[in-house]
């Protein structure tokens, strides 16, 4: 049986739209998963996963690490009919940090490797964008920092840059899923345009304020009026939360993606503020605990 050369690499989380920038604003985030990929001429997979989504995550060709794979296999022709993967998982499922993402990178950018770089980054952005459904989380998650992405036609268009604040990312994790389906179900079909007025206004300021380095506009620039008032019913507590970061001392506080997660953005106090979130949630019988995050400079990368 013919087998490819075994690679490893690793692919952060990520906390997508940062308040107003929904779908275009993505933060990687210095929690990893790790994938080992060995590719087989043999039709038959083998799947291994420690770490979250034990007994929960598919270990047949239904794992979406595995389709993501066969679909970079299929695009290149090559001969490899099987694989042998191994991941170990850091990154929560479900939670808003960018679980899904991080898979189809690392399945992605693994084959790409293991294929002997057929494909370029920007090829891979396509690639996953593609099966993720928009660029927010696989856009940090492959070129690491702060990134801004759109969908031009049929092109992903991504700048990645680091922010000018040594800033802190504080998580209040729920002990609840809340699905990325069920969370865009929540939106509505139109909004009012002045609505789209303040949130085209908050994310520019939020960008500049991360390119200047000034943290008196992040005291404001994290406020949206796009997907957050609609799903606030959906994670009890979540505006009470938010407070109560501000009150500690965050500069702001967004959820995290779809949620369920609450992050807020800070240059220090990080342990009140996540202390404040987490006795907030447990206010209104939410259960949760607090992760303290640094930006990911990296993005998904081959180790070992």
């Amino acid at each position: 049986m013919v087998k490819s050369e075994t690679v490893i690499v690793q692919v952060p989380a990520t906390t997508a739209n940062c308040g107003p920038g929904f779908d275009a604003l993505g933060i990687a985030c210095n929690i990893y998963n790790k994938l080992e990929l060995t590719l087989t001429e043999e039709n038959k997979i083998e799947i291994e996963i420690s770490g979250e989504g034990v007994g929960y995550l598919p270990i047949n060709e239904k794992n979406l690490i595995w389709k993501v794979v066969k679909d970079v296999i299929d695009k290149t022709g090559a001969a490899y009919n099987g694989a042998v993967i191994k991941m170990h998982n850091d990154v929560p499922l479900s939670r808003g940090l960018g679980s899904s993402a991080a898979a189809i990178v690392a399945g992605i950018v693994a084959a790409n490797y293991a294929l002997g770089e057929p494909f370029n980054k920007q090829d891979v952005l396509e690639m996953a964008t593609a099966v993720e459904g928009h660029p927010d989380n696989v856009a940090p998650a492959i070129f690491g920092g702060m990134t801004v992405s759109l969908c031009s036609q049929s092109a992903v268009k991504t700048i990645s840059f680091l922010p000018k604040l040594p800033l802190k990312m504080i998580v209040a994790v729920p002990k609840f899923f809340l699905s990325t389906k069920k969370a865009r179900k929540a939106l509505p079909e139109s909004i009012p345009i002045k609505d789209a007025s303040f949130n085209i206004a908050h994310v520019a300021s939020l960008v500049a304020a991360m390119c200047t380095g000034n943290a008196d506009v992040l005291s404001y620039a994290f406020d949206d009026k796009l997907h957050q008032p609609y799903r606030a019913e959906l994670i009890p507590g979540m505006y009470d939360v938010f407070a109560a970061a501000k009150k500690a001392g965050a500069l702001g506080a967004a959820l995290s993606g779809a949620g369920p997660s609450l992050i807020a953005f800070s240059l220090d106090n990080e342990e009140e503020i996540g202390r404040a979130m987490v006795e907030t949630f447990s206010k209104y019988q939410v259960p949760s605990s607090y992760l303290l995050l640094n930006i990911d400079t990296v993005g998904t990368h081959r180790i070992g």
